[in-house]
């Protein structure tokens, strides 16, 4: 028993297997995740910085949305990787408040990010004339530096809240990084309500940028079935529909993961909702931002 969080030095991630060699077959699998992502994500930046028939609004906002999907990706498999390859399930506790403060700012600036991209797309397809007045250069680096700069001040909030919480239930997570929900079963003192109001107001702020996402693919979809060459169709749901699927499963699952009632909480449970909102979104995003982009692709 621990009376506050001053005592605490470490906290104990969760174990992925209890022998040496489903251990080794983790940190394999993530080690091929990982390299994937980091590939995926290097070569998009690699072809928009350099290639400068890319330089245009929707390519500046897909780097911007590479750099966080490798800043995600690298905050919680490193980690999770060393502690399986050497057995070792301690985070000191400034490095969980870092990892946790990290994934916090990366995984809401790609949230926020995607809204933007969702706006870009709806203003390219169905008001093309104003294209180059509401997304001009300016407007686009202010649009991407505002979902920078909320989301620091975002991971900033939650961090200090969720570290300031008085913990005595022990330094066991049920998860392999630090979350914000396991961090909280691990207090004993009522001012932990005070992060799940602010997680509530994140889950609800999170949703109203969805149903704007929906909303925007929805016009998207209505002003493509009104184009009249069936290959321009098909190319547009092809585009459309994945991306819409992919925000589908990392807004859903991020919000589950935060607002799960304590009665449906278990390790495997926790294990596989977080593992689908924090790395298999920045995993599959190169593939499904960039098969059906044949600009990209003769960039690479």
């Amino acid at each position: 028993q621990m009376s506050n969080g001053s005592s605490i030095t470490q906290f104990l991630l969760l174990a992925f297997a209890d022998t040496w060699e489903l251990q080794l077959l983790t940190f394999w699998l993530f080690l091929g995740i990982y390299l994937a992502a980091l590939l995926g994500n290097g070569l998009i930046i690699t072809a928009v910085a350099c290639d400068h028939h890319l330089h245009t609004p929707m390519y500046f906002f897909l780097l911007n949305l590479s750099v966080l999907d490798l800043g995600s990706v690298s905050t919680t498999l490193p980690k999770a990787m060393a502690n399986s390859l050497w057995d070792n399930r301690a985070i000191s506790y400034p490095g969980c408040a870092a990892q946790l403060f990290m994934l916090v700012f990366f995984i809401s600036a790609e949230f926020y990010l995607l809204t933007v991209m969702a706006y870009d797309r709806y203003v390219a397809i169905c008001k093309p004339l104003h294209y180059g007045t509401l997304l001009g250069s300016r407007a686009c680096v202010h649009m991407a530096a505002a979902a920078w700069g909320s989301a620091f001040l975002y991971a900033v909030l939650h961090t200090a809240n969720t570290f300031s919480i008085p913990i005595c239930k022990g330094n066991a997570l049920e998860q392999f990084f630090c979350e914000i929900p396991q961090i909280l079963k691990l207090s004993c003192s009522d001012s932990y309500l005070r992060e799940v109001g602010l997680v509530v107001v994140s889950a609800c702020l999170a949703l109203g940028c969805f149903v704007f996402i929906v909303l925007s693919y929805v016009q998207i979809l209505m002003a493509v079935l009104r184009i009249p060459s069936e290959q321009g169709r098909h190319k547009a749901f092809s585009t459309c529909l994945p991306h819409l699927s992919v925000v589908s499963l990392f807004v859903s699952t991020a919000i589950f993961a935060y607002l799960k009632p304590p009665s449906t909480s278990s390790p495997v449970l926790n294990l596989v909702v977080s593992f689908l909102y924090s790395v298999v979104p920045p995993a599959v995003n190169p593939l499904i931002y960039s098969m059906r982009n044949q600009e990209l692709r003769d960039a690479l």
